[in-house]
């Protein structure tokens, strides 16, 4: 009876907390292709050098990050340094939900596989 209990109550909230996620990871979609998030100045989103989430379908389980040049210890940091760089715009906080969407995100984004494709000017 009791790991009938317990069986069910594993159910609701694995049901409960998949939907959440997802929204989540679309939020997450959203802001990756948005050209104004977190105020870019050049009409540029992160979708414009990272199509369809293109060269961070790996992120998803590193510890380290090397990126325009500069060494990061987190996909927090390295978000923020694209933000600040590329999009010219400004860092979002590491603990905020737009940061917990887009990282959340690029995690959906594991073991995607992509042709090999240059984009120029990012």
């Amino acid at each position: 009876m009791k790991a009938m209990r317990l069986a069910l109550v594993l159910a609701i909230v694995s049901a409960l907390t998949v939907p959440v996620a997802y929204a989540d990871i679309l939020n997450g979609k959203k802001l990756f292709n948005n050209p104004k998030f977190a105020g870019s100045r050049n009409d540029k989103s992160c979708n414009s050098c990272h199509p369809d989430g293109r060269g961070v379908e790996k992120a998803w389980n590193k510890t380290k990050f090397s990126i325009m040049g500069r060494e990061k210890d987190s996909l927090e940091d390295t978000v923020n340094l694209c933000i600040s760089m590329a999009l010219k715009g400004k860092p979002i906080r590491k603990d905020s939900r737009q940061m917990n969407d887009i990282v959340q995100y690029i995690k959906s984004l594991k073991g995607k596989k992509f042709k090999r494709k240059v984009i120029r000017g990012c």
